[in-house]
């Protein structure tokens, strides 16, 4: 893989922001002094939450964390549905 395309492959995509207020800039300092983290970290975490993603991820975990008890459980919901009418596909 080229250079270039494993960077961008790999790499989140930069933004810059322009024209941010005094006031907005002091309180995202203070809020990434608050909770230990980057200002980058802090800015992340509420623009991830600002467009859902972690409400996309919790409803993604519901079908990555299935036990084999909850994988039974849908198979044996589906084996109806599986079933084929012998006659009517004759």
């Amino acid at each position: 893989m080229p250079t270039l395309s494993c960077y961008t492959a790999c790499m989140g995509k930069q933004l810059t922001i322009r024209g941010v207020p005094d006031e907005v800039g002091q309180r995202l300092e203070n809020l990434s002094r608050a909770r230990g983290q980057s200002l980058n970290a802090t800015v992340l975490s509420i623009l991830e939450a600002a467009v859902g993603v972690d409400e996309r991820r919790q409803r993604l975990t519901r079908y990555t964390t299935w036990t084999p008890e909850d994988l039974a459980e849908f198979n044996d919901a589906l084996a109806a549905q599986r079933t084929l009418d012998d006659p009517a596909w004759r």
